[in-house]
Protein backbone atom coordinates (compact mmCIF):
# COMPACT_ATOMS: atom_id res chain seq x y z
CA UNK A 1 0.00 0.00 0.00
CA UNK A 2 1.16 3.56 -0.68
CA UNK A 3 2.23 5.18 2.58
CA UNK A 4 3.52 8.62 1.68
CA UNK A 5 0.22 10.51 1.88
CA UNK A 6 -1.48 8.54 4.67
CA UNK A 7 -1.67 10.32 8.03
CA UNK A 8 -2.29 9.10 11.56
CA UNK A 9 -5.86 10.39 11.71
CA UNK A 10 -6.92 7.52 9.44
CA UNK A 11 -6.52 5.26 12.49
CA UNK A 12 -9.33 7.04 14.33
CA UNK A 13 -9.15 8.85 17.65
CA UNK A 14 -9.43 8.14 21.36
CA UNK A 15 -9.40 10.40 24.40
CA UNK A 16 -6.91 9.93 27.22
CA UNK A 17 -8.87 11.61 29.97
CA UNK A 18 -9.57 14.94 28.27
CA UNK A 19 -6.73 14.65 25.73
CA UNK A 20 -7.73 13.46 22.23
CA UNK A 21 -5.13 11.44 20.36
CA UNK A 22 -4.94 9.58 17.08
CA UNK A 23 -4.94 5.86 17.77
CA UNK A 24 -1.69 5.36 15.86
CA UNK A 25 1.04 6.93 17.97
CA UNK A 26 4.82 6.67 18.34
CA UNK A 27 7.03 4.87 20.85
CA UNK A 28 10.31 6.67 21.52
CA UNK A 29 12.49 3.89 22.90
CA UNK A 30 14.18 3.04 19.60
CA UNK A 31 15.22 6.65 19.02
CA UNK A 32 18.24 5.94 21.20
CA UNK A 33 19.75 3.24 18.99
CA UNK A 34 19.31 0.09 16.94
CA UNK A 35 19.01 -2.15 20.01
CA UNK A 36 17.37 -1.89 23.37
CA UNK A 37 18.93 0.70 25.65
CA UNK A 38 22.76 0.28 25.69
CA UNK A 39 22.77 -2.54 23.15
CA UNK A 40 23.33 -2.18 19.43
CA UNK A 41 24.50 0.79 17.39
CA UNK A 42 23.86 4.30 18.76
CA UNK A 43 21.31 6.21 16.73
CA UNK A 44 22.15 9.02 14.37
CA UNK A 45 20.89 11.99 16.36
CA UNK A 46 19.94 14.12 13.36
CA UNK A 47 17.94 11.26 11.87
CA UNK A 48 16.12 10.65 15.16
CA UNK A 49 15.19 14.34 15.33
CA UNK A 50 13.97 14.17 11.73
CA UNK A 51 11.87 11.06 12.47
CA UNK A 52 10.08 12.82 15.32
CA UNK A 53 9.36 15.91 13.25
CA UNK A 54 8.12 13.74 10.39
CA UNK A 55 5.86 11.83 12.81
CA UNK A 56 4.17 15.07 13.84
CA UNK A 57 3.86 16.10 10.18
CA UNK A 58 2.10 12.77 9.56
CA UNK A 59 -0.44 13.53 12.29
CA UNK A 60 1.06 11.59 15.18
CA UNK A 61 0.01 13.39 18.36
CA UNK A 62 0.70 10.68 20.97
CA UNK A 63 4.33 9.98 21.87
CA UNK A 64 5.31 7.42 24.49
CA UNK A 65 8.64 7.90 26.28
CA UNK A 66 10.47 7.63 29.60
CA UNK A 67 13.51 9.09 31.32
CA UNK A 68 14.99 5.57 31.45
CA UNK A 69 14.95 5.38 27.64
CA UNK A 70 18.59 6.21 27.12
CA UNK A 71 21.61 4.55 25.54
CA UNK A 72 25.31 5.23 25.80
CA UNK A 73 24.97 8.38 23.67
CA UNK A 74 21.28 9.23 23.40
CA UNK A 75 18.31 10.17 25.60
CA UNK A 76 14.84 9.80 24.09
CA UNK A 77 13.44 12.66 26.16
CA UNK A 78 16.25 15.00 25.16
CA UNK A 79 15.73 14.17 21.48
CA UNK A 80 11.98 14.80 21.84
CA UNK A 81 12.67 18.16 23.49
CA UNK A 82 15.14 19.16 20.78
CA UNK A 83 12.90 18.06 17.93
CA UNK A 84 9.49 19.26 19.07
CA UNK A 85 9.76 22.08 21.62
CA UNK A 86 7.88 24.36 21.69
CA UNK A 87 5.39 21.52 21.63
CA UNK A 88 2.28 21.60 19.43
CA UNK A 89 -0.85 22.28 21.46
CA UNK A 90 -2.41 18.95 20.49
CA UNK A 91 0.66 16.80 21.20
CA UNK A 92 0.25 14.35 24.11
CA UNK A 93 3.50 13.09 25.62
CA UNK A 94 3.09 10.00 27.81
CA UNK A 95 5.89 9.00 30.16
CA UNK A 96 6.36 6.17 32.63
CA UNK A 97 8.09 5.69 35.95
CA UNK A 98 8.88 2.71 38.15
CA UNK A 99 12.04 1.07 36.77
CA UNK A 100 15.37 2.37 38.03
CA UNK A 101 18.52 2.61 35.89
CA UNK A 102 21.76 4.19 36.98
CA UNK A 103 23.72 6.43 34.64
CA UNK A 104 25.86 3.54 33.43
CA UNK A 105 22.68 1.94 32.16
CA UNK A 106 22.49 -0.85 34.73
CA UNK A 107 19.05 -1.85 35.98
CA UNK A 108 18.49 -1.57 39.71
CA UNK A 109 15.49 -2.47 41.83
CA UNK A 110 12.09 -0.85 41.41
CA UNK A 111 11.70 2.70 42.61
CA UNK A 112 10.31 3.22 46.09
CA UNK A 113 7.12 5.27 46.32
CA UNK A 114 9.06 8.18 47.83
CA UNK A 115 11.38 8.20 44.79
CA UNK A 116 8.64 8.65 42.21
CA UNK A 117 8.44 12.42 42.59
CA UNK A 118 12.10 12.64 41.62
CA UNK A 119 11.43 10.47 38.57
CA UNK A 120 8.52 12.66 37.51
CA UNK A 121 10.65 15.78 37.97
CA UNK A 122 13.44 14.23 35.87
CA UNK A 123 10.99 13.66 33.02
CA UNK A 124 9.78 17.25 33.38
CA UNK A 125 13.36 18.56 33.25
CA UNK A 126 14.38 16.48 30.25
CA UNK A 127 11.24 17.28 28.28
CA UNK A 128 11.26 20.97 29.27
CA UNK A 129 7.68 20.92 30.52
CA UNK A 130 5.92 22.20 33.63
CA UNK A 131 3.57 19.23 33.82
CA UNK A 132 3.31 15.76 32.29
CA UNK A 133 0.25 14.85 30.23
CA UNK A 134 0.09 11.20 31.30
CA UNK A 135 2.36 9.18 33.59
CA UNK A 136 2.20 5.39 33.64
CA UNK A 137 3.28 3.47 36.70
CA UNK A 138 5.25 0.50 35.39
CA UNK A 139 4.79 -2.36 37.86
CA UNK A 140 8.08 -4.03 38.64
CA UNK A 141 6.83 -7.35 39.94
CA UNK A 142 5.35 -6.08 43.21
CA UNK A 143 2.17 -7.78 44.40
CA UNK A 144 0.44 -4.50 45.24
CA UNK A 145 0.76 -1.19 43.42
CA UNK A 146 -1.36 0.80 45.87
CA UNK A 147 1.46 2.65 47.63
CA UNK A 148 3.27 3.51 44.39
CA UNK A 149 0.11 4.55 42.57
CA UNK A 150 -0.98 6.57 45.59
CA UNK A 151 2.28 8.52 45.41
CA UNK A 152 1.57 9.38 41.76
CA UNK A 153 -1.99 10.34 42.64
CA UNK A 154 -0.58 12.89 45.06
CA UNK A 155 1.57 14.35 42.27
CA UNK A 156 -1.55 14.54 40.10
CA UNK A 157 -3.30 16.48 42.86
CA UNK A 158 -0.27 18.79 43.05
CA UNK A 159 -0.55 19.56 39.32
CA UNK A 160 2.69 17.93 38.16
CA UNK A 161 0.75 15.21 36.33
CA UNK A 162 -2.51 15.55 34.41
CA UNK A 163 -3.54 11.90 34.03
CA UNK A 164 -2.37 8.51 35.26
CA UNK A 165 -1.98 5.07 33.73
CA UNK A 166 -0.57 1.67 34.70
CA UNK A 167 1.71 -0.78 32.92
CA UNK A 168 2.51 -4.49 33.17
CA UNK A 169 -0.52 -5.15 35.36
CA UNK A 170 -3.34 -7.62 35.83
CA UNK A 171 -7.02 -6.77 36.20
CA UNK A 172 -6.52 -6.95 39.99
CA UNK A 173 -3.87 -4.23 39.85
CA UNK A 174 -6.11 -2.09 37.65
CA UNK A 175 -8.90 -2.36 40.22
CA UNK A 176 -6.41 -1.44 42.93
CA UNK A 177 -5.39 1.70 41.02
CA UNK A 178 -8.96 2.71 40.17
CA UNK A 179 -9.82 2.69 43.86
CA UNK A 180 -7.22 5.45 44.33
CA UNK A 181 -7.50 7.68 41.23
CA UNK A 182 -8.79 7.62 37.63
CA UNK A 183 -6.79 5.53 35.15
CA UNK A 184 -6.78 6.63 31.49
CA UNK A 185 -4.61 3.88 29.96
CA UNK A 186 -3.11 0.45 30.51
CA UNK A 187 0.16 -0.58 28.85
CA UNK A 188 0.91 -4.29 28.65
CA UNK A 189 2.85 -6.46 26.26
CA UNK A 190 0.36 -7.92 23.82
CA UNK A 191 -0.04 -8.54 20.11
CA UNK A 192 -1.22 -10.81 17.36
CA UNK A 193 1.17 -13.63 18.26
CA UNK A 194 1.51 -12.85 21.97
CA UNK A 195 -1.72 -14.21 23.35
CA UNK A 196 -2.32 -14.41 27.06
CA UNK A 197 -5.84 -15.21 28.26
CA UNK A 198 -5.59 -12.85 31.23
CA UNK A 199 -4.41 -9.99 29.01
CA UNK A 200 -7.16 -10.70 26.48
CA UNK A 201 -9.63 -10.31 29.34
CA UNK A 202 -7.89 -7.13 30.48
CA UNK A 203 -8.27 -5.67 26.97
CA UNK A 204 -12.00 -6.37 27.16
CA UNK A 205 -12.30 -4.88 30.66
CA UNK A 206 -10.53 -1.71 29.55
CA UNK A 207 -13.02 -1.32 26.72
CA UNK A 208 -15.94 -1.76 29.10
CA UNK A 209 -14.53 0.91 31.41
CA UNK A 210 -13.55 3.41 28.72
CA UNK A 211 -9.83 3.00 29.41
CA UNK A 212 -7.30 2.94 26.59
CA UNK A 213 -5.32 -0.27 26.15
CA UNK A 214 -1.89 0.49 24.69
CA UNK A 215 0.11 -2.64 23.85
CA UNK A 216 3.87 -2.46 23.52
CA UNK A 217 5.99 -4.66 21.21
CA UNK A 218 2.84 -5.25 19.12
CA UNK A 219 4.93 -5.91 15.98
CA UNK A 220 7.98 -7.35 17.69
CA UNK A 221 6.88 -10.88 18.51
CA UNK A 222 9.58 -12.69 20.46
CA UNK A 223 12.12 -10.06 19.36
CA UNK A 224 10.77 -7.69 22.00
CA UNK A 225 12.86 -4.57 22.35
CA UNK A 226 15.17 -5.83 19.61
CA UNK A 227 12.78 -4.71 16.88
CA UNK A 228 10.12 -6.06 14.56
CA UNK A 229 9.97 -9.80 14.13
CA UNK A 230 10.86 -11.42 10.82
CA UNK A 231 8.99 -14.61 11.68
CA UNK A 232 5.54 -14.37 10.10
CA UNK A 233 2.75 -16.91 10.01
CA UNK A 234 1.20 -17.85 6.66
CA UNK A 235 -2.02 -16.08 7.68
CA UNK A 236 -0.17 -12.80 8.17
CA UNK A 237 1.64 -13.16 4.86
CA UNK A 238 -1.61 -13.96 3.00
CA UNK A 239 -3.42 -10.92 4.38
CA UNK A 240 -0.38 -8.74 3.67
CA UNK A 241 -0.34 -9.86 0.01
CA UNK A 242 -4.06 -9.15 -0.34
CA UNK A 243 -3.54 -5.55 0.77
CA UNK A 244 -0.12 -4.97 -0.79
CA UNK A 245 1.05 -4.34 2.76
CA UNK A 246 3.95 -5.47 4.91
CA UNK A 247 3.52 -8.11 7.64
CA UNK A 248 4.32 -5.45 10.25
CA UNK A 249 1.47 -3.30 8.93
CA UNK A 250 -0.89 -6.25 9.21
CA UNK A 251 0.14 -6.82 12.83
CA UNK A 252 -0.40 -3.17 13.70
CA UNK A 253 -3.73 -3.02 11.89
CA UNK A 254 -4.95 -6.18 13.64
CA UNK A 255 -4.15 -4.49 16.95
CA UNK A 256 -6.24 -1.45 16.02
CA UNK A 257 -9.11 -3.71 14.93
CA UNK A 258 -9.44 -5.08 18.49
CA UNK A 259 -11.48 -2.13 19.72
CA UNK A 260 -11.71 1.64 19.46
CA UNK A 261 -9.99 1.85 22.85
CA UNK A 262 -6.92 -0.09 21.62
CA UNK A 263 -4.08 2.20 20.53
CA UNK A 264 -0.70 1.47 18.95
CA UNK A 265 2.71 3.01 19.68
CA UNK A 266 5.18 1.43 17.23
CA UNK A 267 8.66 2.87 17.47
CA UNK A 268 11.39 3.31 14.90
CA UNK A 269 14.42 5.40 14.12
CA UNK A 270 13.89 4.91 10.37
CA UNK A 271 11.85 7.51 8.40
CA UNK A 272 10.64 4.89 5.90
CA UNK A 273 9.46 2.56 8.64
CA UNK A 274 7.72 5.50 10.31
CA UNK A 275 5.62 6.22 7.22
CA UNK A 276 4.84 2.51 6.88
CA UNK A 277 3.71 2.29 10.51
CA UNK A 278 1.46 5.33 10.19
CA UNK A 279 -0.07 3.96 7.00
CA UNK A 280 -1.08 0.78 8.85
CA UNK A 281 -3.83 2.83 10.46
CA UNK A 282 -5.61 2.97 7.11
CA UNK A 283 -5.81 -0.82 6.64
CA UNK A 284 -9.32 -2.27 6.87
CA UNK A 285 -9.76 -6.03 7.02
CA UNK A 286 -12.70 -8.11 5.84
CA UNK A 287 -14.51 -10.33 8.32
CA UNK A 288 -12.83 -13.36 6.77
CA UNK A 289 -9.38 -11.82 7.14
CA UNK A 290 -10.06 -10.93 10.76
CA UNK A 291 -11.26 -14.46 11.43
CA UNK A 292 -8.03 -15.78 9.94
CA UNK A 293 -5.87 -13.50 12.07
CA UNK A 294 -7.97 -13.99 15.21
CA UNK A 295 -7.50 -17.73 14.84
CA UNK A 296 -3.73 -17.20 14.76
CA UNK A 297 -3.96 -15.14 17.94
CA UNK A 298 -6.06 -17.82 19.63
CA UNK A 299 -3.60 -20.57 18.70
CA UNK A 300 -0.61 -18.60 20.01
CA UNK A 301 0.18 -19.30 23.63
Amino acid sequence: MTSGTITADTSGTWTLGDLPVNRLGFGAMRLTGSGAFHQGTPSDRARSVAVLRKAVELGVNHIDTAAFYFSALRSANEIINTALAPYPDDLVVVTKVGPVRDYSGEWATAARPDQLRGHVEENLRQLGRDHLDVVNLRRMGQDSIAEHFGALAELRQAGLVRHLGVSDVTSRHLDEALAIAPVVCVQNRWGLDMRDAATDELVRLCGDRGIAFVPFFAVAGEAGAGGATEDHDDAVLAVARAHDASPAQVRLAWTLHQGRHVLAIPGTGNPDHLAENVAAGALRFTEQELDLLDALHTRTG
